[in-house]
């Protein structure tokens, strides 16, 4: 067994230890950060602590290469894995996750652009700008709005004063619509500490990719997966539950029956499963092998939107975009009143959602055999609930039209 395995096993050593690389790290930076002088074009972008090369980071960046106005501006994004996230043109620098090249980046950059919390240390200049644009439209509470005390690795308070503390830090964060604004400035306290204005309400840059993107990508994705032709293709997205957590961060256990999922319908679809980023190394699905395909670490989720024909999920906000691509959804509650009560609560009940509700995989795979008919003899699977989803889209999605970025972007450096 090596150290780190070790440590997983005892809880207190493995806090201890990872409070000092964090302390550490925080010296670092502020080490790195002493006398150093802002590029006002230079501009750092991370996405889910830097996992990913996606989300409205991705859209902003892209748009930013493309407009005539950022020709003489240089980029750097942060990686956990370098090597991960194909190639980028010379203007554009990678680096490492909590590096010391990373912290320089921090240390230098105009602009800071991310979609999740940073870490505490980080803390802009006065001229430095931290756009947060957030890595979804929330049904599940979220910051200073979380109310119940289901949280395995922070209480209440300690959530409320970490959202609070980020938020005076932000400069600008990014919204779709009134609904999402309004729960932002709730989330991070931002009346309290007067930035009630700092939010820019332009779309969401990340949803520009459902309304842009060719039938030859599309085709290509598909490829990629190995997908056949003849198969339905079903997005599986639950989020992580707060209150499963052990020594090696969140899990899920997963309440699905991919067995019986694969007896029913396992020659009419293949399952595309994305975990939450906290938990999407966690799972092994050799056993569905050709039936479940793990795509949990796979970049751009906008792709798996675009090629599925039916979204499944819990409380996870991908149905919010989804749903600008007017197909399918079904929603999977089978713990909500324990996550209702316990965990999270929800901004709005069930009744507002945009598809079919289901609490057990009875019901579950009713739903699934109900689209798929319906699909079969023509039919877009959405049945009954058409117009539910274009209400929907008109409170929720009010202004993605593909060119959010755009406009987000002239908002951020006032062109």
């Amino acid at each position: 067994m090596d150290f780190t395995s070790f440590l997983k096993k005892i809880p207190f050593l493995n806090r201890f230890f990872k409070n000092a690389y964090v302390n550490k790290k925080a010296a670092d930076f502020e080490k790195i950060s002493e006398n150093v002088e802002t590029d006002p074009k230079l501009v750092v972008f991370e996405s889910f602590q830097g996992r990913s090369y996606s989300c409205s980071p991705k859209a902003i960046y892209e748009y930013m290469l493309s407009c005539s106005e950022f020709a003489d501006y240089k980029y750097v994004w942060v990686f956990r894995d370098l090597s991960a996230h194909g190639n980028f043109p010379e203007n554009t620098t990678l680096v490492e996750f909590d590096s010391r090249e990373a912290f320089e980046a921090y240390s230098k950059a105009g602009t800071w652009i991310v979609n999740s919390r940073l870490r505490d240390f980080l803390e802009p200049r006065v001229d430095q700008r931290y756009i947060q644009c957030w890595h979804g439209t929330p049904l599940k509470k979220i910051g200073c709005d979380i109310e119940c005390a289901g949280n395995a690795t922070s209480t209440v308070e300690e959530i409320h004063e970490e959202y609070t503390k980020d938020a005076g830090k932000i400069h600008r964060f990014i919204s779709p619509s009134d609904y999402t604004t309004e729960k932002l400035r709730t989330a991070f306290n931002l009346e309290a500490i007067g930035k009630t204005d700092a939010i820019i309400q332009q779309g969401y840059p990340r949803n520009d990719a459902l309304f842009n993107t060719s039938e030859d990508t599309l085709l290509k994705i598909r490829e990629y997966f190995n997908i056949l032709e003849s198969k339905r293709v079903v997005l599986y997205c639950p989020t992580f539950r707060d209150n499963q957590h052990d020594s090696n961060g969140y899990s899920l256990e997963i309440g699905m029956d991919f067995a019986s999922l694969k007896e029913k319908f396992g020659e009419d679809i293949v399952i595309l499963f994305r975990a939450h980023y906290f938990i999407a190394d966690k799972f092994d699905f050799n056993k569905y092998d050709g039936f479940v395909v793990n795509v949990s670490d796979y970049d751009d989720i906008n792709h798996l939107f675009l090629i599925s024909d039916i979204l499944i999920t819990d409380y996870s906000s991908v149905f919010f975009d989804f749903a600008n691509l007017n197909k399918p959804m079904i929603f999977y509650l089978y713990d909500f009143q324990d996550y209702k009560a316990n965990i999270r609560d929800f901004y709005f009940g069930t009744a507002m959602l945009p598809g079919i509700t289901v609490h057990d995989q009875t019901k579950l795979e009713k739903a699934v055999d109900d689209i798929l008919t319906d699909m079969n003899k023509g039919g877009d699977g959405l049945m009954r609930y058409k117009n539910a989803i274009t209400m929907f889209n008109k409170r929720y999605n009010p202004l993605e039209d593909g060119h959010s970025a755009e406009r987000t972007v002239k908002e951020i450096f006032n062109i």
